[in-house]
């Protein structure tokens, strides 16, 4: 009886434990074209993208306008939102490379720092956004995936998740202006 026990609590832990398992960035090493973070983001890009619950429902569509420079040691993306309620909203990133290739970044709605790797064609980060919804901040964990798709497009598909659930996902295309 003891052993039946065990494997019907094996079997049942397996797809909890393998929804753990994550992709590591290092398996798009050899995936082209290879993204230069400062080279694709100096300039003007268009964004637009959208916010589903965990059920697929469609909660936000947006469209950001992001001005990215370059100063002696720093990437900045000056970040402009306009979402389809009307609303708008403006994030400054301020990105570091780190000797390692990795980078670092802040913005004043970032807890802490966001911590990124790029290999091949793909940037993944981490960090705790601070998300305002009625009146309430919200530290939300991002997992946050970019893949550069040809020299002027990129898709972005980023997980939203507090105590480990995840309450939705942020999907963007991004379209460098010529």
């Amino acid at each position: 009886m003891k052993k039946i026990l065990l494997v019907i609590c094996a079997l049942l832990l397996m797809p909890l434990l393998s929804s753990c398992a994550m992709t590591d960035v290092s398996h798009y090493k050899s995936v082209k074209p290879m993204l230069d973070l400062e080279k694709y983001f100096v300039g003007t890009t268009d964004a637009w993208g959208m916010f589903q619950q965990r059920d697929g429902a469609v909660l936000k569509r947006f469209h950001v306008v992001i001005e990215g420079k370059k100063t002696a040691d720093e990437l900045i993306l000056d970040e402009r939102f306009n979402y389809d309620d009307g609303s708008t909203q403006q994030r400054i990133w301020r990105l570091k490379k780190q000797a390692d290739g990795s980078w670092r970044g802040a913005a004043d709605d970032v807890k802490g720092e966001a911590i990124g790797q790029i290999a091949g064609n793909t940037l993944h980060w981490n960090y705790t956004l601070l998300l305002p919804v009625s009146g309430t901040i919200y530290e939300m964990q991002m997992d946050d995936w970019m893949y550069l798709m040809d020299d002027d497009s990129m898709i972005n598909r980023a997980s939203m998740r507090k105590f480990g659930v995840e309450f939705g996902q942020v999907t963007l295309f991004f379209r460098r202006r010529a």
